[in-house]
């Protein structure tokens, strides 16, 4: 879409997987190009083709997949015709690889400094001293300690976010021209998440580096993204620059998917909406593929291909009827209407409670003292980075985990620290739901024996009432009955999520533990999911501990929010007096961190440091890595608690007065993209 030649071109591309005798498509004559130095994004929702198109763009070929068409073009070179050993030496050293999970990219048994040595010296770059040279460098470079201590640690000593850059690091060794990154941040908390797309903007300012930065998360791509492409099942559907993606969106696929955002603005004039139905590839017409979802589809969509066609200078769109797209509706937020029993005692109630690992004296404090209620027909949120004892204090609660302190009751009555010692009702009382549905559903079995497990062989329920209450709880979640014959691996990522609530929902739980369960989701599936949970709150009334690093989905779905860090409560209250000022310094570093489309901070809110908590001695746990500390106090002094608007409670040194001057608006915190 310019005149200038580009660094990568990627020409009609069609890429299909060996399936059964024959073969599915899975990416079908996708073409764009990537500038030197640019950032291009690519967007959709999963099995869309994204990553199968990455894969391409490093030459990689599993055995079962071929490319059926097209070509990739890198400096003028054919990726599609290279040999075996072209494409050794052009990996790593010319286009280098960010993978998703580095925590499985990293080798378990080598140490950080000889995983990086291995890369420059895999591609000749430099003898080991002078690679030391370079090691250190790159270290540095990706905003990590470079001395000896450090590069010789192993991958399991470092955090999620400094094994990330780690990654990162590998990949600029050898000085490349493209990063390709494929969900570089996708599990990574909102503040690391915030850390590594700064680091990425910030090299990329620093050293020209382009990248194909692949994810499903439209808002981050804004923050980094010159300009963004738009698969849908195997196409590309539109490609723009960043800010005409956002504020005109041409294809309806697009706008569905901005729509879904969930935005943490209280005055945003549009509420999050989930795209209609869901992807399936086996059931498309040979049109556009987009057909069975689109508001704007006519007959002819379904039987006649739509290319992909230049609008004008900077856009393309495969949508015949662009020109009527109309701008995203705007809709104020609509008030979760619920209902619950007047009863005198909490659903849940956590007092001071305290979990230890390891021996006793000498263990690590994961939580400590924490206490809240839940009352009945409430979502409770817990929110905070990875590390700060949110998923820990719901094992405790499951009885997964023993406390070390305190009680937890439910429903007024006392519960066993461990789940085998607690009754039979205690246990279908509270269900909890996994992040991963992948890992916690068995691949082997029927949905519908599935969900009824627990009703026949744990509850000791009849065969005939457990098939009613199966298909109960999957209408519940919108799903109809022909799902109970279906294996997970048939299934959505979304599909299999709703069939992890539905197996918690059967048992007629008092309460959900929800435990990051949107985090690995595309956001249209999220925004289903996120309606879907918003109905089972109006119309059962459960009551739900919601564990996230989300904060804007945390504000649409939550009605307390209590904010953890180091196993600590730092903050607590109704959900709209935790999202307005004052807050609590490590509360305003998480609601900075939140993406907001269109928008681009001039620098992340930098804490003091990436020092650890200072768990279970003096002084105030986030000191160390507080932005605003106030100086020896926050390291010698317990700090009070603080009693906020609306009965918020937050516990800091710094006066109420102090917090509320220091504060600004997070809608308030970004510059809008230059346009």
């Amino acid at each position: 879409m310019t005149g200038a030649t580009p660094l990568l071109e990627v020409r009609d591309l069609t890429v299909a997987y060996r399936q059964g005798g024959g073969w599915a498509c899975a990416v079908d004559q996708v073409s764009f190009s990537v500038q030197a130095g640019e950032v291009f994004g690519l967007v959709g929702e999963s099995g869309c083709g994204k990553s199968t198109v990455s894969l391409q763009l490093l030459g990689y070929r599993h055995p079962s997949t071929k490319v059926q068409q097209g070509d990739v073009i890198f400096k003028g070179r054919s990726l599609v015709g290279m040999s075996r050993p072209e494409l050794d030496a052009l990996r790593g050293d010319r286009i280098a690889f960010v993978p998703q999970n580095p925590t499985t990219a990293l080798n378990p048994g080598i140490r950080i400094g000889d995983q990086l040595v291995e890369t420059t010296a895999a591609h000749g770059r430099a003898e080991r001293a002078q690679g030391a040279a370079v090691i250190t460098e790159v270290l540095k470079l990706v905003g990590l300690p470079a001395d000896p201590a450090f590069q010789r640690r192993y991958p399991h000593q470092l955090s999620g976010g400094q094994q990330q850059r780690v990654c990162i690091a590998m990949a600029l060794a050898c000085d490349p021209d493209l990063l390709v990154l494929d969900e570089p941040t996708t599990g990574l908390d909102v503040t690391t998440q915030e850390q590594i797309v700064g680091l990425l903007a910030d090299l990329r300012r620093r050293i020209g580096v382009a990248m194909l930065y692949v994810t499903h998360d439209l808002a981050l791509l804004s923050q980094i993204a010159d300009c963004i492409g738009v698969m849908y099942a195997g196409r590309m559907v539109e490609i723009a620059p960043t800010h005409e993606i956002f504020q005109r969106p041409r294809h309806p696929y697009t706008q569905g998917l901005i729509a879904s955002i969930p935005l943490i603005e209280e005055q945003s004039a549009r509420k999050s909406r989930p795209l209609r139905g869901l992807l399936r590839r086996r059931d498309l017409p040979t049109g556009c593929p987009f057909t069975p979802r689109c508001d704007y589809a006519q007959a002819r969509c379904a039987a006649e291909r739509q290319e992909l066609k230049a609008i004008d200078d900077s856009r393309a769109v495969a949508c015949w009827r662009w020109r009527e797209i109309a701008p995203i509706p705007a809709e104020p937020p609509a008030a979760l209407a619920v209902t619950r029993p007047a009863v005198a005692v909490p659903a849940l109630s956590v007092d001071r409670v305290d979990v230890l690992y390891g021996a006793k004296g000498r263990g690590f404090r994961a939580v400590n003292g924490v206490s809240f209620d839940i009352e009945e027909g409430e979502v409770f949120a817990l929110v905070g980075e990875s590390g700060s004892g949110k998923s820990t204090l719901a094992r405790a609660i499951s009885g997964l985990v023993a406390p070390d302190g305190g009680a937890i009751k439910l429903r007024g009555e006392a519960l066993a620290p461990a789940v085998g010692d607690r009754s039979r009702d205690q246990r279908r009382l509270i269900q909890y739901i996994f992040q991963n549905p992948d890992a916690s559903l068995n691949p082997r079995a029927r949905i519908g024996e599935t969900i009824a497990r627990p009703l026949v062989h744990f509850f000791g329920m009849d065969g005939r009432r457990a098939r009613t209450m199966v298909a109960d709880a999957l209408h519940d979640v919108r799903l109809d009955l022909s799902y109970q014959e279906r294996y997970p691996d048939q299934l959505s990522g979304g599909e299999r999520q709703r069939v992890a609530i539905a197996r918690a929902l059967v048992a007629k739980p008092a309460l959900l533990l929800c435990d990051e369960i949107l985090s690995a989701l595309d956001v249209s599936v999220q925004a289903s999911i996120l309606a879907l949970l918003q109905q089972l709150k109006s119309e059962h009334g459960i009551a739900m501990l919601f564990i996230s690093h989300d904060l804007a989905v945390v504000r649409m779905l939550a009605d307390r929010v209590c904010v953890l860090y180091g196993g600590e409560v730092m903050e607590i209250g109704p959900r709209e007096a935790v999202f307005a000022p004052p807050y609590h310094p490590y509360t305003y570093s998480l609601l900075h961190a939140v993406p907001v489309p269109l928008r681009r901070p001039d620098k992340p809110i930098q804490s003091r440091g990436l020092a650890e908590p200072k768990r279970g001695g003096a002084g105030c746990v986030y000191a160390g890595r507080c932005p605003w500390q106030l100086g020896e106090i926050c390291e010698t002094e317990r700090p009070p608690w603080r009693e906020a608007h609306a009965g918020t409670r937050l516990r800091c040194h710094h006066t109420l007065e102090d917090l509320n001057a220091r504060a600004v608006s997070p809608s308030a915190r970004n510059k809008e993209i230059a346009v």
